[in-house]
């Protein structure tokens, strides 16, 4: 047997759902590979807890903020970034934005674009309304769902 008949064999080895395999040729030639598998470990898992207590106090405050913020966003309509890119306001350097803030904008309109791998996507406006915030300055990455506008 030469190196590279027995370099596949080592490969089919690793390969194959077998765990042992022992070979005997008749030139007197025997192989014997055993695979070696570590035991799998639980992952380790917290001994303490701690509880923390907050004052009612703030409690209240919390709710106040999240109850205002429920507000703000029912009272807005975000648009939000379809795809992983990066976020221009305008379609070239030197032109105007598409939007800003106070722009009317109708369901169709282009807001702006976002460009992943070199394909310029034009982000068009859900909703008919006015901007009140850009959410992104120019040239700024976004996630998929990042909000871009906030319409009213």
């Amino acid at each position: 047997m030469n190196y590279e008949e027995i370099k596949r064999l080592i490969d089919d080895m690793g390969e194959a759902k077998i765990d042992e395999l022992s070979i005997e040729f008749p030139e007197g030639i025997k192989i014997s590979m055993k695979k070696n598998k570590a035991p799998v470990m639980p992952p380790k898992v917290a001994e303490s807890v701690q509880y923390i207590t907050v004052p009612e106090k703030t409690e209240q405050k919390v709710e106040t903020k999240q109850s205002e913020k429920e507000e703000e966003e029912e009272e807005y309509k975000i648009v939000k970034s379809p795809m992983v890119g990066t976020f221009y306001s305008k379609s070239s350097p030197d032109a105007k934005p598409y939007v800003e803030v106070g722009s009317k904008v109708k369901k169709g309109d282009i807001l702006c674009i976002v460009e992943a791998m070199k394909l310029m996507n034009e982000i068009e406006s859900e909703f008919d309304g006015e901007i009140v915030e850009v959410c992104v300055k120019d040239g700024e990455m976004v996630d998929y769902g990042k909000p871009l506008f906030k319409i009213k």
